[in-house]
């Protein structure tokens, strides 16, 4: 019979399935040339924001080894500022910052870059794309872009505390000295900082952005994406100056283990609370908000930019 030769409907229903998880698939696998303008519009953005602010994460790191291990009357950020200014020279403020854009390039076009794909990715497997999705996107693009891009980190944090220092020639003098494991001293903290940094500035970023786009009469454009990086700023900020404060001594300790004052990052929390008191995990807490407040509304702000320049669509 006729009805006993043709197919169930049933049997085209795993069809259609199979063709949906196709275009799925072909989805999360954009052309090549869209990925250079992902990666490259993010990188570009986070390195022109941090040419401008950069001044102001010398001043941090300078505020962040006062008194290391003992307590004491702190200089303050302008203290700080005019104390680089009269010994070093206005040169001073910009050391380190070779490596520093070099880091911008790789660590913001990865932890920018990463952060929609792998949304997407836990949308297609999870179907959600709540607050808990985004703050794990960012949680992992942050943590795995930090994990490759320390050694640069590393180098940068040195050469801000030595100004007669040259990129090159401190690679060459940590390796040397210290062995190449060196170049990943404090990539504990650092993917902690980088993953709670991450985590917090997109999710906050990208829901601020949801609710205001919700709630208020703000349409996608520069207001938009003024106030949605402002709001981001500031908890990104308060989440991570302590975990930034640790991940810099870390980086500039020298030395063999026996003679290093901090074992781990834990270590390193604990002895400065005990020693220093609570608040010391704040020292450059106000110079960590003048800087990432204003680069996080930079990166943003010109990464929403060049992202519609390139045909993209907005984060």
């Amino acid at each position: 019979m006729t009805g006993d030769i043709s197919p169930p409907v049933a049997a085209s229903i795993p069809v259609v399935e199979g063709n949906e998880e196709l275009r799925k698939h072909q989805n999360l696998l954009p052309p090549f040339s869209k990925v250079v303008s992902h990666f490259g519009t993010s990188g570009l953005s986070v390195a022109l924001a941090t040419g401008v602010t950069h001044p102001l994460d010398v001043v941090k790191v300078r505020l962040q080894m006062q008194h290391v291990g003992q307590r004491g009357p702190l200089i303050g950020m302008t203290g700080i500022f005019v104390q680089l200014m009269k010994n070093e020279g206005f040169r001073s403020l910009y050391l380190g910052l070779t490596p520093a854009l070099t880091r911008s390039v790789l660590y913001g076009g990865l932890r920018l870059g990463l952060y929609e794909p792998t949304k997407v990715s836990f949308d297609w497997a999870f179907g959600s794309t709540n607050v808990l999705v985004k703050i794990a996107s960012g949680a992992f693009a942050g943590a795995f872009s930090t994990a490759l891009t320390n050694p640069v980190e590393v180098v940068k944090v040195r050469l801000q505390m030595n100004p007669n220092a040259v990129p090159i020639a401190e690679v060459r003098d940590i390796v040397s000295k210290e062995g190449i494991g060196a170049l990943w001293k404090g990539v504990g903290p650092a993917m902690v900082r980088a993953a709670a940094l991450t985590a917090s500035q997109l999710a906050t970023y990208d829901e601020t952005k949801r609710i205001l786009v919700k709630r208020t009469s703000l349409e996608e454009g520069f207001h938009l994406h003024l106030c949605s990086s402002v709001v981001a700023g500031v908890v990104s900020t308060l989440i991570t100056a302590p975990i930034d404060m640790i991940k810099t001594r870390l980086m500039l300790q020298q030395g063999s283990e026996s003679t290093r004052i901090y074992r781990n990052g834990f270590h390193c929390g604990y002895k400065v609370v005990r020693k220093e008191g609570p608040l010391a995990l704040y020292k450059g807490g106000f110079a960590i908000f003048a800087r990432l407040g204003p680069q996080t509304m930079i990166t943003f702000i010109l990464c929403e930019k060049l992202r519609s320049l390139a045909g993209l669509h907005t984060m």
